[in-house]
């Protein structure tokens, strides 16, 4: 929510809580408005939820306000009493959100000197119009689905640049993974569930994971690939199996969309692994190692295409529910 958006909604919220409470004779109007432009928050889930926890904690204050001047009078010993008894038990519960909000409405009682049920009724008739308010203004939020479009294309681009990349360094033999290109998805995978989770906060009715999921199984994928980048890097294969190793790579970065499910490819490599197998055992310990680190590349590869699968396999049956 961008800060003009967030300023008309305050401005909205805040003059039509204070305008109603006024409408409807309440004493202390403004109060509603001041209770309408602390509910106002950048979810619709989080202002739902404050306002629940402010209600809750409101009933908790102005009960305890009550019994307090009831029995010691309307003095600041009193609100003091008040205050120590009600800001623990606020705490306790949870609904330290409402400590604010409910203190000013307690402070009317001691202002008027009275804790008639009338008087009740308005403190609750203020808080009840200035979170209404909060929670109409929030039914409008811009829509993020553009910005969640652009982040799969980025984070399906920059995963395909590491795949090539691989498939570069198992051709060339030459240079070195840095893995920066795995340190900037790493960024971007960070940014786009910080929007899916905000986004997924917006939706109180029908809503879905599967952004959040989509994301969370690539950043699975990129913790695969920071293994893989170090074997590349400390890897010394034969030309053949270098290719062999090269054209899955290519493969992968082909079938990286988040429509494709890229079972072909778990059937690939699972052919190529049973080769390996078959092949004479290494004679030397360069031999050895290499043959391990060959393995280990193709077990790598074989869990990141496995975790893609699963994800697709997974939402499929979802959508067939």
């Amino acid at each position: 929510m961008s800060l003009l958006q967030r300023t008309i909604k305050l401005v909205l919220a805040t003059c039509l809580a204070a305008w109603l409470a006024d409408f409807l004779g309440l004493a202390y109007s403004t109060s509603a408005g001041i209770i309408a432009i602390l509910s106002v928050t950048d979810t619709r889930r989080s202002t739902a939820k404050l306002a629940g926890n402010r209600f809750l904690s409101t009933l908790l204050a102005l009960a305890i306000g009550s019994l307090a001047f009831h029995f010691l009078g309307f003095n600041l010993g009193a609100l003091a009493i008040y205050i120590a008894i009600y800001v623990p038990l606020a705490f306790r519960l949870g609904w330290e959100i409402g400590i604010t909000p409910s203190t000013v409405l307690v402070t009317h009682l001691l202002l008027e000197k009275s804790t008639s049920w009338s008087l009740l009724g308005n403190e609750l008739a203020l808080f009840l119009i200035g979170t209404g308010f909060a929670l109409l203004a929030n039914l409008y939020m811009p829509s993020r689905q553009q910005e969640i479009d652009s982040y799969h294309e980025q984070v399906e681009e920059q995963l395909k640049k590491i795949l090539l990349r691989f498939e570069y360094f198992l051709k060339s033999g030459d240079g070195r993974n840095d893995a920066a290109l795995i340190k900037e998805l790493d960024k971007i995978l960070q940014q786009a569930l910080q929007l899916v989770y905000l986004d997924h906060s917006n939706h109180l009715f029908h809503q879905t994971n599967y952004h959040i999921h989509y994301f969370e199984m690539r950043q699975a994928q990129n913790r695969i690939l920071q293994d893989m980048a170090s074997n590349i890097n400390n890897c010394h294969l034969a030309a053949s199996e270098s290719l062999i190793l090269a054209r899955l790579f290519s493969q992968t970065a082909k079938q990286l969309s988040q429509e494709n499910p890229a079972r072909d490819l778990l059937d690939e490599i699972d052919n190529y692994l049973t080769v390996f197998r078959e092949r004479p055992l290494p004679k030397t310990r360069q031999e050895f190692e290499t043959r391990a680190m060959l393995l280990q590349l193709l077990r790598d590869l074989e869990t990141f295409i496995r975790i893609k699968v699963e994800f697709y396999e997974n939402y499929q049956k979802v959508q067939a529910n």
